[in-house]
């Protein structure tokens, strides 16, 4: 059963007007992790001129990094004051990138619109997966494949995101997550096969390393105990 107190999602709007200032620990901790997962998902798509959704983009980490590698990036949200800075980040630094307020179980796109979706730090959080996978499927056009990467439901994982990155180390901020609502890979799968798509490899994502300013760097793992990246196509 879901906890009430957890799977705050207020915290993005929170600090929406410092998003692009590392100025927050647990806000650079997610900016960290985009080079990690780009390393990976970059094996299965090439990404210029693509039309690219990414799926509960907050304030644009990925949604920027997607930019640079010449894709045509289009980010949704349902933090209407993180995407106010993505927009205005966006605005202040060249990039042409269209930024949207919603959810994704109701995605405001027409069916085959984009050619992947990126779905990051989204999966756990939402309120109906099985309807956020159905719109993804919708939205994809045939070949299209959808990049993500979600947190595994098992007591390591517990431990590692709630006890000691929430409550010991606050590397995040308490009540960020609800154990309850993460997914183990088995069930993910099913819910990708029962909307059309078909699933490819799953590998771990976690800390690789330390920077000068004591943040944890990250990048693909060979355990997939605690973040579990993967890949499913829509058959062409």
């Amino acid at each position: 059963m879901a906890n009430p107190e957890r799977n705050n999602l207020a915290i993005y709007d929170d600090v929406a007007d410092q998003w692009w200032s590392d100025d927050i620990r647990w806000v650079r901790t997610l900016k960290n992790m985009v080079p990690g997962r780009l390393a990976w998902f970059d094996r299965f798509i090439d990404w210029p001129g693509k039309d690219v959704l990414d799926l509960g983009c907050a304030g644009g980490f990925m949604a920027e990094a997607i930019h640079d590698l010449c894709a045509k990036v289009t980010g949704i949200d349902p933090a209407a004051d993180a995407i106010a800075a993505a927009r205005a980040h966006a605005a202040a630094t060249g990039r042409e990138i269209t930024y949207d307020v919603g959810v994704g179980e109701a995605l405001p796109y027409p069916d085959d619109a984009f050619d992947a979706v990126v779905c990051v730090d989204v999966l756990e959080h939402v309120s109906d997966l099985t309807q956020v996978i159905s719109e993804v499927a919708r939205v994809l056009r045939p070949g299209g494949v959808l990049l993500f990467d979600t947190i595994n439901r098992n007591p390591l994982a517990r431990f590692v995101t709630i006890t000691m990155a929430e409550d010991i180390l606050r590397i995040l901020p308490k009540g960020t997550h609800d154990p309850a609502m993460f997914i183990k890979p088995a069930e993910l799968r099913r819910e990708l096969e029962n909307a059309g798509l078909s699933p490819g490899k799953t590998v771990g994502l976690g800390p690789r390393g330390i920077n000068r300013r004591g943040d944890f760097l990250f990048g693909r793992l060979p355990g997939t105990m605690v973040i579990f990246m993967g890949t499913a196509q829509k058959p062409a």
